[in-house]
């Protein structure tokens, strides 16, 4: 059975938690994802991996939309879907090509000024009324951020690291209107749709360069980038089922749980340590994190896709 039209979601027999806990869960696979996908950008170039990241996502993906019943997209939730989709492939090319040249960890960490920017975009765009634990956890986030972004980036940066650190920082503006487009799109579309149309519109919107740039995997890259895809798929059905269910206002804080990850695979993978500014960083950022999980939002009508 395809989306259906609930009632308004209620605050009061459901709070914040759960909608929090699903988009953290989310954002812990995609940090897993940008770890598969780091590696993938090292050895096939940051084009050649995204290009076949969304290959594998797009078959994936197939396989459940249409298995399902469905009806036609709104033109509202069209038009949505292919800014989106231009977006993220413009988001996607600089984060992955800024993140061969700068450390995980890091680069996660300088994406961070993202929430805060989304946070205000959410007030302009959505005309959520920005409460005052949402501003102190977003606060608290970027605190967090500086204090491990200065442990971990003392010295002096060559002209690549530089480069990179730039290409990451504009992917990061362009990824927080992403977060709001994140909850526009998860109030109207059901996650299996949101996740489609994504792969789909992102894809073809790599495919016109894919004559100039693209090259065949080896054989054994195809492991890493089914798991990518898949990484990244799941990861877009937990944060969009969370999206549905609480304002953007209250979960973009929740974004900076990512570098908690980012600094174990960053560790475990690539060799980068974990620093006491680190660790010390980390405290704010789960601090910001749960002030805004324990925090109670207004009630927010939600489009809920019916699995089956």
């Amino acid at each position: 059975m395809g989306p259906s039209m609930t009632a308004p979601y209620s605050s009061e027999s459901h709070n914040i938690l759960l909608p929090a806990l699903m988009v953290m869960t989310g954002l812990a696979f995609f940090s897993a994802m940008d770890a598969v996908m780091k590696d993938l950008s090292i050895t096939m170039g940051a084009y050649n991996a995204i290009l076949w990241r969304y290959v594998a996502g797009v078959i994936l993906i197939s396989a459940f939309y249409f298995r399902r019943s469905r009806k036609r997209p709104s033109r509202d939730a069209m038009r949505l879907y292919l800014i989106r989709g231009v977006l993220i492939a413009c988001m996607a090319f600089l984060f992955f090509w800024g993140l061969v040249r700068v450390p995980l960890a890091e680069g996660v960490a300088l994406s961070f000024i993202a929430p805060l920017l989304a946070l205000y975009l959410a007030a302009v765009l959505l005309k959520e009324r920005i409460g005052k634990n949402a501003i102190l956890a977003s606060l608290l986030g970027i605190a967090g951020v500086f204090v491990i972004v200065i442990g971990k980036m003392e010295g002096d940066f060559g002209p690549d690291a530089q480069w990179g650190v730039a290409a990451i920082l504009l992917s990061a503006t362009a990824y927080a209107y992403n977060l709001v487009l994140q909850r526009q799109m998860a109030l109207i579309a059901a996650p299996i749709e949101i996740a489609f149309f994504q792969n789909i519109l992102v894809f073809a919107c790599l495919l016109p360069v894919a004559p100039f740039l693209a090259a065949v995997p080896d054989v054994g890259h195809w492991p890493a980038i089914g798991g990518a895809a898949a990484l990244a798929i799941v990861s877009l059905l937990a944060v969009t089922w969370g999206y549905a269910r609480a304002e953007a206002q209250y979960l973009v804080s929740l974004e900076y749980s990512a570098f908690i990850w980012a600094a174990i695979l960053g560790w475990y993978f690539f060799g980068e340590a974990i620093t006491w500014m680190t660790i010390a960083g980390t405290m704010l950022i789960v601090t910001g994190c749960l002030l805004v999980a324990w925090r109670r939002p207004k009630k927010a009508e939600f489009i809920e896709a019916a699995v089956g």
